[in-house]
């Protein structure tokens, strides 16, 4: 008879989507992001993030606000008006800074909002491991 009491318990790896226009921001971030233990789906415009939101059922979703197709704005109201996608929680990950900007995106229901000029891959990942508690 085992005793399972004893053995290690493995988590799930969390998953994150990132989505953003710029090719080299998502093959930096997937890499330092993966590198620290999560799964990272990539979306390269905001109609590719809203399909991948619903498809992969992410843990997290880091969201540019401007993009092709839809913009970062637009896809926060897509995935709050959708009842099953509504409690996913969208940071949203630019490189504007405007109050204004950060004001819209905290009123369609984003999490936290985190301008890329302003923090590292490490700082990236202490605020994603706030989000996670």
């Amino acid at each position: 008879m085992e005793d399972n009491a004893l053995q290690p318990t493995q988590t799930k790896p969390k998953t994150i989507l990132l989505a953003d226009d710029e090719e080299f921001i998502l093959v930096a971030y997937k890499d330092g992001l993966e590198r620290a233990g999560y799964v990272v789906v990539l979306a390269h415009d905001g109609a590719e993030a809203v399909a991948l939101i619903k498809t992969a059922a992410p843990d997290l979703v880091l969201l540019d606000l401007i993009m092709p197709k839809l913009n970062g704005f637009e896809v926060l109201q897509a995935v709050r008006a959708d009842p099953t996608l509504s409690g996913i929680p969208i940071a949203v990950f630019t490189n504007l800074s405007q109050l204004s900007d950060e004001q819209e995106a905290r009123g369609l229901g984003a999490v936290d909002f985190i301008v890329k000029a302003d923090v590292s891959l490490n700082d990236l990942l202490a605020r994603l491991e706030r989000l996670f508690l």
